[in-house]
């Protein structure tokens, strides 16, 4: 009867942990499909939603890091002691006796650490974005890693006085961080800066995935397959677990037929959950078409609100500059028929009310406005078709395509060139 009750309080442990390791490989394989789904937005392109970026990480006024005295976004750094120390341990020898011996021990304590972390600036072609690294899955790289001894001047110039206990003389120094021009791969969710209007990209709990790494896109996917193979190889074993208890408490020979029963029962677990997988993984795709659909709406809708009123005010400036400059010449022309002395005060009027009487900055901003707001129309319209692209992909390759027909997903068409301009903002003068 005991040894029924250690069986199935077995098979119950291995049928929970290979559940758990399916949940895991599900986890993964739907973060795969995450990163691999949403297309690489550039910084002036990151609209609200889930985003990926790509550039080197910089900052107005970087930190100069510990040890290595480097520039850089963030970095940490730490200095352990080793240590060598005699134990005295219990031990029972072959007659049965216990006995006492002295043993080594060796090991190393931290004895002094830091660092500084604050946002930074992800920069690429068309410009910056903000990102925010607390509570992200941060990835760093080495920037110092020396060990010495105390004949180094690093030893005490670095590190603290004193020693620890049973010091060895000697310490490791490591420190690890983000030197300036680094390049990141940035998996986040944006959102609207409360200081200025852009987009950052912080920790938010709704997102999905929030990532900071220099390893390409690429990598970060490849990584997230392997976890995915690895979680169902051990997650079937624990299945071939809990069928090979559940035989043993019925026979007392086994043959093949608990690891097929195990692998059997693990390959209809995951059909379920790699469907129900797929299905969420197509729906997000799709939500994600209609989004990138509606950012287009969003800047076409900016640019007619924003570029005629900046060309008015410019129109206005101008005929008002005009008329100055107009009234300045009559002036001029009536002092040197009358005087200088009596058009004076008009001349010094004009000066202090219209300091600057140039037209030339207006016409650079309103230029800068019309090219940042074509810049962010065309990355928009880029967007979308690379959400069609992914989605449509998704939609038509084995074996998703068989979740989608099941689903009746159709494909969405591409943004067309044609027509899209929703009656084009004139700008006249």
């Amino acid at each position: 009867m005991a040894s029924s009750s250690d069986a199935f309080g077995l098979g119950a442990l291995a049928l929970a942990a290979s559940g758990g390791f399916l949940l895991l490989a599900l986890n993964a394989g739907r973060k795969r499909r995450l990163l691999d789904d949403t297309p690489v937005s550039k910084a002036l392109g990151v609209f609200i939603g889930e985003v990926e970026v790509e550039g080197v990480c910089t900052r107005r006024d970087p930190y100069t890091s510990y040890l290595s005295e480097q520039s850089c976004v963030l970095y940490s750094w730490s200095i352990c002691e080793h240590w060598r120390r005699a134990r005295e341990e219990t031990y029972t020898d072959d007659k049965g006796n216990t006995r006492t011996r002295t043993v080594i021990v060796h090991g190393s304590d931290t004895i002094a650490s830091g660092g500084k972390q604050a946002g930074f600036y992800v920069q690429d072609d068309t410009g910056y974005v903000w990102v925010e690294p607390e509570g992200a899955d941060l990835e760093t790289v080495s920037m110092f890693d020396q060990s010495v001894d105390e004949s180094d001047p690093l030893y005490y110039g670095k590190g603290p006085e004193g020693s620890v206990d049973g010091s060895t003389g000697e310490r490791s120094f490591s420190e690890r961080g983000l030197p300036l021009g680094t390049k990141l791969f940035v998996r986040g969710r944006a959102s609207e800066r409360p200081d200025i209007v852009a987009a950052q990209i912080k920790r938010e709990d709704k997102a999905d995935m929030f990532i900071i790494t220099p390893r390409g896109e690429k990598d970060v996917s490849d990584g997230k397959a392997t976890a995915y193979l690895l979680w169902n190889i051990v997650g079937a074993l624990c299945a071939c677990g809990f069928a090979s208890t559940v035989f043993a408490s019925q026979a007392s020979h086994l043959g093949p037929a608990p690891v097929l029963l195990g692998v059997l029962l693990y390959l209809v677990a995951l059909s379920f959950g790699w469907v129900w997988m797929v299905f969420n993984s197509l729906v997000g795709v799709r939500n994600r078409v209609r989004l990138a659909q509606s950012l287009i709406d969003v800047q076409l809708k900016r640019r007619a609100e924003l570029i005629p009123p900046l060309a008015a005010c410019l129109v206005g400036y101008r005929a008002h500059e005009a008329s100055v400059l107009e009234m300045v010449a009559r002036l001029r022309a009536e002092a040197a028929s009358s005087g200088v002395s009596a058009v004076s005060p008009s001349l010094v009027a004009i000066m202090e009310q219209y300091p600057d009487l140039k037209a030339m900055d207006s016409f650079n901003s309103l230029s800068s406005n019309l090219i940042e707001t074509e810049q962010r129309i065309a990355l928009a319209r880029n967007y979308y078709n690379d959400s069609v692209t992914f989605y449509n992909t998704r939609i038509q390759r084995v074996p998703d395509a068989y979740v989608a027909r099941i689903v009746s997903m159709q494909p969405a068409e591409l943004f067309q060139a044609q027509g899209f301009e929703r009656v084009a903002v004139g700008v006249k003068f």
